[in-house]
């Protein structure tokens, strides 16, 4: 799977599972809507640092955004 897809589709199921808004995101990490949306959707490619920051906003581990799930 491409690594951005993976971490897209990641970061928006530990969102979900939170019962986070991708508003509630952008108020917990500065990065905005759009741009959480666009990773969500895998049309960005974060660096490690912004990884790093969107986990500590979800409270989580940066390595929870590139494991690859079995669904």
């Amino acid at each position: 799977m491409d690594m951005r897809k993976l971490v897209g589709r990641n970061f928006a199921l530990l969102r979900r599972e939170q019962g986070l808004t991708q508003e509630d995101v952008q108020a917990r990490s500065g990065f905005s809507q759009q741009y959480i949306s666009g990773l969500e959707r895998g049309r960005r490619n974060p660096t490690i640092i912004t990884l790093y920051e969107l986990a500590q906003a979800l409270g989580v581990s940066h390595e929870e955004l590139v494991k690859s799930r079995r669904d």
